[in-house]
């Protein structure tokens, strides 16, 4: 109620971002575009919480006792798999969405960091190249801009099927960031709206994803991993069909992830959670028994040492970052321009945009030492998180080391509510029936054992087959 004592007129339905959306449409008679990630709460990793060791793990002392963060992708089957010093990388930004001191500053930042770029699509600039100690080429749908020179100089090849703000369509470049040189790396005219492609056009289904996986082993002599990345959507059979296409490594991206342009209707309403991603990637890795061979990478919307953590922990190998350098160079600080920038080229930062005399605001080396303090912040709070677990190896955090802090997220996750031994959406006898289990292979054990040993069965030791209350004679 008002002071006036009347109700106040407003709507959990109608509200006025709704009335906003819908008067913008109906005056440009089309859908929104827009840049940046999704603006809905959903569940998210704020939803989960580690349990730290008290009683029941030995603590790692962290000024004197090591946390490994060194981290291997794509061992699988390439040659030279990519090796870097921290499980954080920069994820695909293309020249393009992202001006060319931007990507040059990414690329040193990175390095400085121990870890790799990703050339994002539309082709790459030598100096992304040369100030990436290590750097993903990525292959996207349109082709555009795709160089088999290039692909030969990566140390991991990319392809992109998905994306997570806006799976089952293709990238976006506005018109207002079609500069010449852009125009002419993915020859297209100058300053007209970019759209990609929504489907490779040399495969179909899986059978050609395959053979087109290996023409790029091929190319790159059997030498650097080939990964394929996929927005959450239908996680949990992508990922066992993708897994039958022959890659090193296959990257989730989450519906939280950001776009350079996009239909702001796909990024709110196409997607699942990335953190319900990697935990049905890792089902459907471990269902086809290939979690130990194909590396997961995760990312859409990581945002601190906790959230990578919570990646690992829940069966991801890496995480792949993009928004969080992006803000931590300066973009999207602007109070008047926010996110508006992303899309029109319009960002006073020099980041987001062609415009020259915007670009030349950006610092290559001031931001590049910015891109590198956040990726070293992010990665001593990682192994805060993992030393307070009791790991030694930031790749030991395990599901075991989460609980949820809403039913939902413990649905997604499959982990128990905090306090609790309840999984939400489990079997209310799986408990019970998995500690049973646990027994009997004990004292099947202990049954080998005394055979092995010419002794008799321990007293009450169960047998074979034998019903739950049952002990061997």
């Amino acid at each position: 109620m008002s002071k006036s004592g009347r109700m106040e007129n407003r709507s959990s339905i109608w509200t006025q971002e709704v009335i906003e959306d819908i008067a913008t449409k109906a005056e440009i008679g089309r859908y929104r575009m827009r840049g940046f990630n999704l603006f809905k709460r959903i569940p998210q990793f704020d939803d989960l919480t580690f349990l730290p060791a008290t009683l029941t793990r030995f603590v790692i002392e962290g000024y004197r006792e090591k946390c490994v963060t060194k981290t291997v992708l794509g061992s699988r089957l390439a040659e030279r798999p990519l090796e870097l010093e921290i499980p954080i990388y920069i994820t695909g930004m293309s020249f393009g969405a992202l001006s060319r001191n931007a990507k040059i500053a990414l690329a040193k930042g990175a390095t400085m960091a121990g870890t790799c770029t990703c050339s994002g699509e539309g082709g790459a600039i030598p100096e992304e190249r040369q100030y990436s100690d290590k750097w993903i080429y990525q292959s996207i749908q349109s082709r555009y801009g795709f160089n088999p020179y290039h692909l030969r100089e990566a140390d991991m090849v990319e392809f992109f099927i998905s994306q997570g703000c806006k799976p089952g369509a293709g990238g976006h470049l506005m018109g207002q960031k079609v500069s010449p040189e852009v125009a002419a790396m993915r020859d297209l005219p100058p300053a007209i709206d970019q759209r990609s492609p929504v489907r490779h056009p040399d495969w179909l289904g899986p059978d050609d994803l395959k053979i087109k996986a290996e023409e790029m082993r091929e190319a790159t002599d059997w030498k650097v991993p080939v990964q394929f990345k996929i927005g959450t959507a239908r996680a949990y059979d992508d990922v066992r069909m993708a897994a039958k296409c022959g890659p090193d490594t296959i990257l989730i991206d989450g519906m939280e992830g950001s776009t350079g342009a996009g239909p702001h209707i796909l990024t709110e309403e196409t997607g699942i959670p990335l953190m319900a991603g990697i935990a049905e990637a890792r089902r459907a890795l471990e269902d086809v028994g290939m979690f130990d061979e194909i590396d997961l990478v995760a990312s859409g919307g990581i945002r601190n040492g906790a959230d990578v953590a919570k990646c690992l922990a829940l069966g991801a190998k890496a995480v792949a970052v993009g928004t969080a350098p992006l803000i931590a160079m300066g973009s999207v600080q602007d109070p008047d321009t926010g996110i508006e920038a992303w899309h029109t080229g319009r960002d006073p930062a020099g980041i987001t945009t062609q415009d020259p005399e915007l670009v030349a605001r950006l610092d290559v080396d001031e931001a590049a030492q910015r891109v590198y303090n956040l990726l070293h912040a992010m990665t001593l709070e990682l192994q805060m998180l993992a030393r307070g677990c009791g790991k030694t190896d930031v790749h030991n955090l395990e599901p075991e080391d989460l609980a949820a802090l809403t039913v939902e997220a413990g649905a997604m996750c499959h982990l128990p509510i905090a306090g609790t031994s309840w999984v939400p959406g489990q079997d209310p006898d799986t408990e019970a029936r998995d500690q049973r289990l646990e027994r009997i292979e004990r004292e099947l054990v202990m049954l080998r054992r005394a055979v092995e040993s010419g002794g008799e069965p321990p007293e009450g030791a169960a047998v074979p087959g034998a019903g739950d209350d049952e002990v061997a004679p």
